[in-house]
C-alpha cells in the first residue's frame, strides 16, 4: 500500500490540541521535558533494566500522540467540518509504532502503554469489535470508512519529519494491520501486576501518562528535595533517637513520647534517604484526619518555607484552600489557586501530606492507578499515629506496607507514642528487615508529666469541677465521645475564650476553627476525637470520657506538651453515656483501660510515668479479640488477592464500589444555609457552595430521608448562553451555626414540614 502525500500541512503546523493552540512537535517536546524530569524525581525504579526503563518511556512519548496527525482529526482541532466518523487517534498511533524502525523488542514494549493511555483497553477492544468489520481482508470502520485506507491519510512526511528529529525512522511502503487482533492478543496476553513484566508495564505506563498530563497542564518542572530544605531540623540539639534516625537507611518504627519531635525525626531519617544517599523518591507523610493534615501542612509549610516543596491532598482540599488564599489579605488570585490545588494532587510538590486512602485507592486499581503506583515507586512513606485506624483500614495499610517494600522499592518510617504489640508484629511482618528505634529511658523519665485522677460518675455531672478551673484562669480541654455531649458542655461551662470543635462542622466554620485553635488565648477548647491526633495544642488540664488507652494517651498528650508547667492533672471519669458504645463498643477495653488507669492514680502519688504506658497498652491490648482478627485476617487476604490481579489498562467497577463502601457519609446542607448556597452556585462558586456542606453517616442520612428530616432540593441556575443547569442538593432540616456547628439531637422549633 502507497502512502497518500496529498495534504500540505508542515510538521509545524500539526496540532495536539486546541484552545491554546499546540503543536504536535511542541507537545511531544514538552512531554519528554516531563520524562527527563520524572527520571530526576523517581530514581528508585523496581526494574531491572533502569537505563532501558527509560529510554523505552522516552520513544512511547514521541509517538503517543501521532495518530493525531489524521487530517480529519486535525480539522476537528481547527474546528472545522470533518469525517472523523469518532475514530481513536491511538489506533493510528500504534499504526505509526508496527511501521517504524524500532526493535521488535521496543515495539513490543512501547505499544501498550501508547494504547492505553486515554481509554482502558477493554473499552478499546469493545470499540474496535463493534465498529470495525472484516471485509475483503480489510477493516472497514462502518460501511464506507476503511482502516488501511484511513492509515493512508496520515500526514506521514510530517510524522516522518519529527520522527527523524529524534532518529527514527518511518517506513515508506506501509503494512495493513489487523488491528482488531492486535487489540485481542494485548488484553489476552495482559500480564498481571503480580509478575515482573506486569509491573514493568503497569509503571510504563504510569509514567507515559503522567509526563502527558503534567506537559498538557502547562508544568515545565518537578521540584525536588534538596539539603538546605532540612535545614531547620538542625537548629536545636538533637535527642538521640533523632541523631539514630538522622544515620539509619531503610525502613525504621520509631517509638517515643508524645511531643518528642518524632515529626523532625522522621524528617531527619528523611534528609539521610535522599540527601546523603542521593536517591530522590517522592515522599508521603500519612495521617489519619483532614484536621491533622491541614495542620501538618502549616507546620511543614512554616519550617521549610518553601510552599512549592510541600502539599496536601485530601477531600477537602479545595475548601481549605479557598478559605486560606481567597481573603483581602491574600496574594493569590482564583487562578493561582485552583494551580495550586493541581499542584498539591500531581507530582510537582515532592512532600504531600495525605490519608492512606488516597494510596489505598490505586491498590484498588481504580482508573488512572498506573500514574499512582509510578509516583509510589521507590518514594518514602511516612506513618504517623498508624494505631489510629480501624481494624478494616490497619488491614489494608500492611497489604500497602508489603507491597510498596516489596513490590515498589520504597522505605517506610512509622513513628507512635504506644503501639500494640500485637499491631507492632503485623507491622514488622510486612516491612520485612527494619530498624528499632526507641526513645532512650532518660528522655522518657524527662517527659513525665501527667498526674492520673479517676473519677466516678459522669463528666456531666462534674461541671462544677470543670468551671472552677477556668476560673482560676487554668486553659482547659474537655474531650466527649459524642458530639451531642460536646455541645452540651460546650453550652454549660463559661470562658471569655472558648472553642468547640467536631465532626458535624462544614468545611468553611471547621477552617476557621483550626485557625483559632492556635490562638493562645483560647481558655476552653471541647471537642471529641478529632482533637487526638497531631494537633500542636498545649493546655493546663483535661477532663475527658472515657475511652480506649491509646485514645487516652492521645489527649494527654494535648497537656503540658512543651513540659513547662510541671506536673498537669488529668481527669478520666468512669461514666459511660448510652451513645458512647456505639462509638466504642468493645466494654472490656473500657474495662480494662479504667483499672490500670486506676492502678497507675496508686503508684508514685499518680504521676504516670511514660516508659510504662507501652505495658499499660498491652495489658489493655493483650492480643485481638476474636471478632477483630476475623475481620483482619479476611480482609488482609481479600486485599492483598486483588491488588496481584492488578492489570495495566484495567479497571473495575467492582473494586471502585469497594473502595467508596468504606467511606460511611453522605454530604447535607443546613436549612439555614440554603440561601447562602443558592447564591453562591448563582455565582459560579461551586468551591464556596461545597464548604457550606455537613457530611454525616448514611445511617443516619437514610434514617432522616425516611421520616422527612432530609429532603432532595433541585438548584437551576443560568449556566450561560440561554441554557439553565442544576445542582442537587439534601437539606437538612436542623439547626446550625458557627458555633456549634449541626445539632442533630434537636429539631428547630421554627421549621414545619408544611414549608416543603
Amino acid at each position: 500500500m502507497i502512502v497518500n502525500r496529498t495534504a500540505n500541512i508542515s510538521a509545524t503546523q500539526v496540532l495536539a490540541k486546541s484552545k491554546p493552540e499546540l503543536s504536535l512537535r511542541t507537545h511531544i517536546a514538552d512531554c519528554l521535558n516531563m520524562g527527563n524530569q520524572l527520571r530526576l524525581c523517581v530514581q528508585r525504579l523496581p526494574v531491572k533494566d533502569n537505563d532501558a526503563f527509560w529510554k523505552n518511556l522516552s520513544v512511547a512519548l514521541i509517538f503517543h500522540d501521532l495518530g493525531k496527525s489524521h487530517p480529519e482529526f486535525q480539522k476537528i482541532l481547527m474546528g472545522l467540518r470533518n469525517e472523523w466518523a469518532n475514530q481513536r487517534h491511538e489506533l493510528f498511533s500504534v499504526f505509526c509504532i508496527s511501521n517504524s524502525s524500532l526493535s521488535d523488542e521496543v515495539k513490543s514494549k512501547v505499544l501498550f502503554p501508547v494504547l492505553v493511555h486515554h481509554k482502558d483497553l477493554t473499552t478499546l477492544f469493545s470499540f474496535v469489535d463493534k465498529n470495525y468489520h472484516v471485509e475483503d481482508g480489510e477493516w472497514d470502520l462502518g460501511t464506507d470508512i476503511n482502516y488501511d485506507d484511513e492509515c493512508a491519510k496520515l500526514l506521514f512526511d510530517e510524522v516522518d519529519d519529527i520522527l527523524s528529529s529524534y532518529g527514527i525512522c518511518c517506513n515508506k511502503q506501509l503494512e495493513s494491520m489487523d488491528i482488531c487482533n492486535v487489540v485481542k492478543r494485548i488484553l489476552r496476553n495482559n500480564l498481571s501486576i503480580n509478575s515482573y513484566e506486569g509491573l514493568e508495564q503497569i509503571l510504563l505506563t504510569g509514567a507515559l501518562k503522567q509526563s502527558d498530563h503534567l506537559a498538557s497542564a502547562g508544568v515545565k518542572m518537578l521540584n525536588r528535595l534538596s539539603d538546605c530544605d532540612f535545614d531547620y531540623l538542625h537548629e536545636f540539639p538533637l535527642y538521640t533517637h533523632q541523631k539514630k534516625a538522622s544515620n539509619s537507611f531503610g525502613n525504621v518504627i520509631l517509638t517515643a513520647p508524645t511531643g518528642s519531635g518524632k515529626t523532625e525525626t522522621a524528617f531527619l531519617w528523611l534528609q539521610n534517604q535522599i540527601v546523603k544517599d542521593k536517591s530522590q523518591g517522592r515522599v508521603f507523610y500519612i495521617l489519619p484526619y483532614t484536621a491533622s493534615i491541614n495542620a501538618m501542612y502549616e507546620r511543614l509549610d512554616k519550617n521549610t518555607n518553601n510552599t512549592s516543596k510541600i502539599g496536601m491532598v485530601h477531600s477537602k482540599l479545595a475548601q481549605y484552600i479557598e478559605n486560606k488564599y481567597s481573603g483581602e489579605e491574600s496574594s493569590l488570585s482564583c487562578q493561582e489557586r485552583h494551580q495550586l490545588i493541581d499542584d498539591f494532587k500531581t507530582m510537582v510538590t515532592p512532600v504531600r501530606i495525605t490519608t492512606p486512602f488516597q494510596l489505598l485507592k490505586n491498590l484498588f486499581g481504580l482508573k488512572g492507578f498506573e500514574k499512582g503506583l509510578f509516583e509510589m515507586s521507590g518514594g518514602y512513606y511516612i506513618f504517623d499515629e498508624i494505631h489510629a485506624y480501624d481494624v478494616t483500614t490497619f488491614a489494608q495499610i500492611i497489604v500497602l506496607l508489603q507491597f510498596v517494600t516489596q513490590k515498589l522499592n520504597a522505605y517506610v518510617f512509622i513513628m507512635t507514642a504506644t503501639l500494640p504489640s500485637f499491631m507492632k508484629t503485623e507491622i514488622e511482618s510486612a516491612v520485612g528487615y527494619n530498624i528499632q528505634i526507641t526513645a532512650d529511658k532518660q528522655l522518657y523519665e524527662v517527659f513525665n508529666r501527667h498526674k492520673i485522677n479517676v473519677h466516678a460518675g459522669l463528666l456531666m455531672d462534674s461541671l462544677i469541677l470543670i468551671q472552677q478551673d477556668i476560673n482560676e484562669g487554668k486553659k482547659v480541654l474537655v474531650v466527649c465521645n459524642t458530639v451531642d455531649y460536646a455541645q452540651q458542655v460546650y453550652l454549660a461551662l463559661q470562658s471569655d475564650e472558648k472553642l468547640l470543635i467536631h465532626g458535624s462542622f462544614n468545611a468553611n466554620d471547621r477552617y476557621q476553627k483550626e485557625l483559632s485553635i492556635s490562638n493562645d488565648n483560647i481558655k476552653l477548647l471541647v471537642g471529641t476525637q478529632a482533637i487526638e491526633v497531631s494537633l500542636d495544642i498545649d493546655f493546663d488540664t483535661i477532663y475527658t470520657e472515657p475511652a480506649p488507652i491509646d485514645a487516652l494517651i492521645q489527649r494527654f498528650g494535648r497537656v503540658n506538651r512543651k513540659r513547662r508547667k510541671g506536673i498537669c492533672l488529668c481527669h478520666v471519669f468512669r461514666g459511660r453515656n448510652k451513645p458512647d458504645k456505639f462509638i466504642y463498643r468493645d466494654d472490656s477495653v473500657i474495662e480494662r483501660t479504667l483499672g490500670v488507669l486506676e492502678m497507675l492514680e496508686q503508684k508514685d502519688e499518680g504521676v504516670i510515668a511514660e516508659i510504662d504506658l507501652q505495658s499499660a497498652v498491652d495489658y489493655v491490648f493483650p492480643n485481638w479479640d476474636k471478632e477483630s482478627k476475623k475481620e483482619f485476617c479476611m480482609i488482609k487476604s481479600l486485599f492483598a488477592d486483588s491488588l496481584s490481579s492488578l492489570k495495566a489498562g484495567e479497571y473495575s467497577l467492582d473494586r471502585e464500589e469497594d473502595f467508596y463502601k468504606q467511606f460511611d457519609g453522605r454530604k447535607v446542607i443546613p436549612i439555614s444555609l440554603v440561601e447562602q448556597y443558592r447564591l453562591y452556585i448563582e455565582k459560579f462558586e461551586f468551591v464556596k457552595a461545597e464548604g457550606l456542606l455537613v457530611s454525616i453517616r448514611v445511617k443516619r442520612f437514610m434514617c432522616m430521608l425516611k421520616e422527612g428530616d432530609i429532603v432532595r432540593e433541585r438548584i437551576v441556575y443560568d449556566s450561560g448562553k440561554d441554557k439553565l443547569s442544576e445542582e442537587i442538593v439534601y437539606v437538612i432540616k436542623r439547626k446550625y451555626d458557627s458555633d456549634l456547628g449541626l445539632q442533630l439531637s434537636e429539631q428547630d422549633d421554627e421549621i414545619s414540614d408544611n414549608i416543603w
